[in-house]
């Protein structure tokens, strides 16, 4: 079995698992994230809220994460996955880091977490597009990234559309040229709102006293795992398309 027959049956099984109702751990997970996030003041929402959608925004429409990383041009997709799991490596020590030291500080600094991790997760996908390929100077290709970071915190229908989007994005990307069209059609209410659910349990808890840096660690860690998971993944369905296109 060649490197790309291995990679295609790693993600039908992925796919499997990404579909699988929730376990006994996620809806209690989920419950428990409920009541913890009636407990945080709405001014606390109302800043995370615009936290996600400024730094989402200087993402997709500025430069300020462009890396200084050179595109990898044409790398074999076994090369292209061992540099992306060093860059993993990386940024999940960074991550882990960042969370251990802003939960240290209570909820105060669990603020200026959010902010702070969401920047290291961009700036992830980023380089990880040029390890494998793709030229973030292109704007589709950051509208390919948001598309990686919603389908990570999204919910199972959500998440359905977005991997479809995906696996056709040879023909989605052509209709993005410009921040304009994006901006227009970009439903920023949902996007926030869904990444905000999706990682309310394990942030929230960084923010409790005496538990707060080993919970802000965990989080970090398993978030950022997750991120890993479905950027990479996306990358290799990307990656296998073209190939495959070529062969034809």
């Amino acid at each position: 079995m060649n490197y790309e027959d291995k990679i295609q049956r790693e993600l039908a099984e992925w796919e499997q698992k990404m579909f699988k109702p929730p376990g006994w751990l996620e809806k209690t997970s989920k419950t428990i994230g409920n009541r913890i996030n009636h407990w945080i003041p709405p001014k606390v929402h109302n800043i995370i809220t615009t936290t996600i959608r400024s730094i989402v925004r200087t993402a997709l429409f500025g430069a300020e994460y462009t890396p200084s990383r050179a595109v990898q041009r044409q790398p074999e997709l076994e090369a292209a996955d061992q540099e992306a799991n060093a860059l993993f490596a990386l940024y999940q020590k960074i991550a882990v880091a960042e969370g251990a030291g802003t939960g240290a500080g209570g909820i105060v600094l669990g603020l200026v977490d959010f902010p702070a991790f969401i920047a290291i997760k961009m700036k992830f996908l980023f380089e990880l597009a040029h390890v494998y390929g793709y030229d973030t100077k292109d704007f589709s290709e950051r509208v390919f990234i948001l598309k990686v970071f919603q389908m990570t915190f999204s919910g199972p229908e959500n998440r359905a559309r977005l991997l479809d989007s995906i696996k056709r994005w040879h023909l989605e990307k052509e209709q993005w040229h410009s921040d304009a069209e994006y901006s227009r059609s970009m439903d920023w209410e949902t996007f926030q709102i869904e990444y905000r659910d999706a990682i309310d349990f394990r942030k929230m808890l960084q923010m409790v006293p005496g538990i707060g840096a080993v919970a802000g660690a965990w989080a970090n860690y398993a978030i950022f795992e997750d991120l890993r998971e479905f950027a990479m993944n996306a990358y290799r369905l990307r990656r296998l398309h073209d190939h495959f296109a070529v062969v034809d």
